[in-house]
């Protein structure tokens, strides 16, 4: 679609969200209550600072200052730490509703934030080989109508391809007036493309109203999430990005203060979804672990190992998934970094799949094309 440069200055003027919908409209149809949201970290989270694990004999010996946010923790069985920052999470996995998947990978190996996220999103097996996103693929799935939306200026990788799929981000500009929206209402009123994408525009932002996010505070994305995925016009896929997980230098503060914003985003979402949390899966992901031992200035190098988190009323929390390999020198990958055992695609393939009731050979062959491992099971309640 091709908008003339009066109209597209005035779609910037407005400030009113940034909308973005690779289609128009969304089809006017049923869907499921169930709902899927994907908190992806870019920038590589470090899963051993995350989800620690205490019983293995070589954890303090090979991450040395980095061990230190975990002395006294409460364990969440003989092996595993929550870092203490993650006391809501921590309390979900009390209540079941939190599972973790240890030593995941994707199957890239190369260490590249680029090409492994893309990979991640896309589900393939090479960087760049699929121009749509796996998320977008599990659509196809779902009953027609299905709603999908990205708490973000742009639609994510994940989120790409045929099925309509919107973004949402609050503008950080001035509201416009009530008379300049009535204006361009009736300007796009007999346009039939527009029209449809300045109503799209006009839902969305009542949806989000009183839910100011600039992108910078985890709660009001938190917030604005729930209120994009709450009722019945609202989402039941969607995307959040989170950034700053790159953590190459003076990790152990960093670490602390992204963990931090993470639980309280789930919070705020937990919160805002009200009695929908019973009917909703969350899934933490990134696109490789980092090093085990820490580098020269007090972080943690591109690693691959990581770790997947499963919060939601849907999950069969209180545990921890996982085939650990050890961290001592002879049982990492590479000589540096913590050995995936269990595939994250097999992961996710096995927990969407049974939280929509869907076949998990067909989510795994569909989202998943390039992964050669089953799907995991058990992680979603019967």
């Amino acid at each position: 679609m091709t908008l003339s440069l009066n109209r597209r200055h005035m779609l910037g003027a407005l400030g009113a969200a940034t909308l973005l919908p690779t289609r128009l409209a969304y089809a006017a149809a049923a869907q499921s209550e169930r709902r899927f949201v994907f908190i992806i970290q870019r920038g590589a989270a470090d899963g051993l600072a995350t989800l620690a694990p205490l019983g293995d004999p070589a954890f303090e010996r090979s991450r040395g200052a980095l061990a230190a946010d975990f002395p006294g923790a409460a364990k969440l069985d003989t092996t595993f730490a929550l870092h203490p920052a993650l006391a809501g999470m921590g309390a979900l996995y009390a209540q079941k509703q939190a599972l973790f998947v240890h030593g995941v990978g994707i199957p890239y190996r190369d260490r590249s934030h680029f090409d492994a996220q893309n990979v991640l999103e896309t589900g393939g097996a090479k960087p760049y080989e699929s121009k749509d996103g796996w998320m977008n693929r599990l659509l196809a799935l779902l009953p027609g109508g299905t709603r999908a939306m990205a708490v973000s200026p742009t639609v994510p990788a994940a989120l790409r391809g045929p099925r309509d799929v919107t973004s949402y981000a609050n503008s950080r500009l001035p509201d416009p007036d009530a008379e300049l929206m009535s204006r361009v209402s009736q300007m796009y009123a007999g346009d039939k493309q527009l029209h449809a994408l300045w109503e799209s525009s006009m839902q969305a932002k009542a949806m989000a109203a009183g839910n100011d996010d600039s992108g910078q505070d985890p709660v009001a994305t938190g917030k604005l999430a729930a209120s994009l995925l709450s009722g019945p016009s609202g989402a039941r896929v969607a995307m959040i990005e989170t950034g700053g997980w790159d953590t190459h230098y003076q990790q152990k503060g960093r670490i602390e203060r992204q963990l931090t914003g993470l639980d309280a985003m789930v919070g705020a979402l937990k919160t805002g979804l009200g009695a929908a949390w019973s009917e909703t899966l969350v899934l933490v992901a990134t696109e490789f672990g980092r090093t085990v031992a820490p580098n020269g200035t007090g972080g943690t190098d591109h690693g691959t190992g990581s770790l997947a988190m499963l919060l939601g009323g849907t999950v069969s929390g209180g545990k921890v998934v996982s085939d650990w390999p050890g961290l001592a020198q002879g049982q990492l990958f590479e000589g540096r970094d913590l050995k995936p055992t269990l595939a994250l695609d097999a992961a996710i393939a096995g927990a969407v799949a049974a939280h929509f009731g869907l076949d998990p050979a067909l989510v795994l062959a569909t989202c998943f094309p390039g992964g050669g491992s089953k799907p995991i099971g058990g992680l979603i309640r019967a």
